[in-house]
């Protein structure tokens, strides 16, 4: 055991800067940052057009508009990849705020998917009863 203890030691001296940096920079730094979130879109926005437009930006490797699986329509947010980070960076700037299809977008980089056990819990049956002193 303590010669775990002084590897671990050791390999905390070698870390690199990029694992003290919050999550968000280091997502920028892993190039996922060539994905943008796409959210105020029009129920009538294709896949198409999301793709016509973010084009001008950069080569666009895929555009992607999430579905209701019930109702089959929109969302109303939808994922951009381009090939570089830098066709990402300006496509950020230059359409964030901007109207598509008579409304409003927000452009801003796509974040990593939330597994579902890992978020909120859901909450099962009544709450347990407190004594009361």
């Amino acid at each position: 055991m303590a010669g775990l203890g002084r590897i671990g030691r050791r390999n905390t001296t070698l870390l690199s800067s990029s694992f003290l940096l919050p999550p968000a920079l280091l997502i920028f730094r892993r190039g996922i940052t060539s994905k943008l979130f796409v959210g105020g879109l029009s129920f009538y926005t294709t896949e198409k057009g999301l793709l016509e437009h973010f084009s001008q930006y950069g080569q666009v490797v895929e555009a992607k508009i999430i579905m209701d699986r019930v109702s089959d329509r929109s969302k109303g947010f939808g994922f951009v990849s381009f090939d570089s980070e830098e066709a990402a960076q300006k496509a950020r700037t230059e359409m964030d705020g901007k109207e598509l299809d008579g409304r409003t977008i927000f452009v801003d980089y796509a974040k990593p998917k939330v597994g579902f056990n890992e978020g909120m819990p859901i909450a099962r049956g009544p709450p347990e009863p407190t004594a009361i002193k």
